[in-house]
């Protein structure tokens, strides 16, 4: 795969997966539930937010490291859990995490991945966490999470938002179906929740919600493994304390990219009240829009410890396979380091103070 040459930004790769995949597959992968307000927020969030830097810091010895759960994590950007990346690559999961290690990034591996989680960590040579759905039978989680130990993952990421499917019009409309070769081959033989067909008339409340996990399902799930085990898609402050209550290590706001419950506001928005909450106690990390090093700037200024990507690790595995997905990361930490540098922030806690304030400008002016 060639990489043209005008592909500098993350919106340029975004642009081209457009022009290239199969409009099916760009359903799946780019659409949004029903009329992707949501999806257009996160986006248009990060836009509205400016920034105010200082002048004449010293930045001889600027850093973007820091540490997660006891670990070295060079840049705050960790891959975020997508599914079948062989829809855009016959590699799949292999050429990303290839992809992340050569730009030392950490990748968090689905539940749904289209390659097996042992042999993608046998590709790594960085961290990895596994997304966790959590399943209709308890001892089929325990297995997902001993396989995810045994191959050493370093946390276990539950996605707690979809306990169904959103509403995803333009899946619909296109027809989407996964093409042969191509499946969850990491929940092969577990049984999935479905609608009964005595269920006419409820087919998302009988069937669909059997066995929907609970907060005692998250406090069972911390009890039986020693990994850090982070709750992503936490979107209501209410949800913290139990959280933290169930012994969670982490907290992911997210609303799932637009991709289940449309409406719901931006996840940037959303984030000072959820780290407001959590007071420190547990690292919050955010996801959702992120296209830019600014975005990043602007998510650790308002609190989080790090932040996930998702569709575009696809957008630049479809449009340059392992060199794409690298290239499209490389540009994101360069970009980090360009606004830390332009912002005088020479380490990650400097961005602090970094987000412009109307309000408070305007009273220090009158002062």
């Amino acid at each position: 795969m060639t990489i043209p040459a005008d592909t500098v930004s993350l919106f340029d790769y975004e642009r081209r997966f457009h022009e290239r995949v199969d409009p099916a597959i760009r359903a799946y992968i780019a659409g949004a539930a029903a009329d992707g307000i949501t999806l257009r927020e996160n986006r248009a969030a990060f836009d509205r937010i400016r920034l105010m830097p200082r002048a004449l810091v010293d930045m001889s010895a600027a850093s973007a490291v820091s540490t997660l759960f006891g670990e070295r994590l060079d840049y705050p950007i960790i891959l975020a859990p997508t599914a079948y990346h062989k829809l855009v690559h016959p590699q799949g999961e292999l050429e990303t995490v290839r992809a992340a290690s050569l730009t030392n990034c950490w990748m968090t591996v689905s539940t749904q991945a289209s390659v097996s989680l042992e042999a993608i960590a046998e590709a790594s040579t960085t961290k990895l966490w596994f997304q966790l759905y959590m399943q209709l039978h308890r001892n089929d989680t325990l297995t997902l999470i001993r396989r995810a130990e045994d191959a050493g993952y370093k946390a276990i990421v539950v996605t707690i938002d979809a306990p169904v499917n959103g509403i995803r019009n333009d899946e619909q409309r296109a027809g989407f179906r996964l093409p042969e070769g191509v499946s969850a081959v990491n929940l092969s033989g577990f049984e999935q929740r479905s609608a009964a067909p005595e269920t006419v008339g409820s087919p998302v409340f009988k069937g669909l919600l059997q066995g929907a996990p609970c907060w005692d399902d998250i406090a069972w799930l911390c009890a039986q493994t020693s990994l850090p085990v982070l709750l992503k898609s936490i979107v209501n402050p209410a949800d913290v304390v139990p959280a933290l209550g169930a012994g969670v290590s982490g907290l992911i706001v997210s609303n799932h990219g637009g991709r289940t419950l449309d409406t719901l506001p931006a996840t940037i928005d959303l984030l000072p009240a959820i780290v407001a909450e959590v007071s420190g106690r547990v690292p919050v990390l955010v996801d959702g829009g992120i296209r830019r090093g600014t975005d990043i700037v602007k998510a650790i200024a308002l609190g989080a410890t790090a932040v996930l990507v998702g569709q575009p690790v696809l957008h630049a595995l479809a449009v340059g396979g392992l060199a794409g997905v690298a290239h499209m990361l490389t540009i994101l930490q360069t970009e980090l380091e360009a606004a830390m540098a332009l912002l005088g922030a020479p380490r990650l806690a400097d961005l602090k103070g970094t987000i412009f304030e109307r309000g408070a400008m305007a009273s220090r002016m009158q002062n």
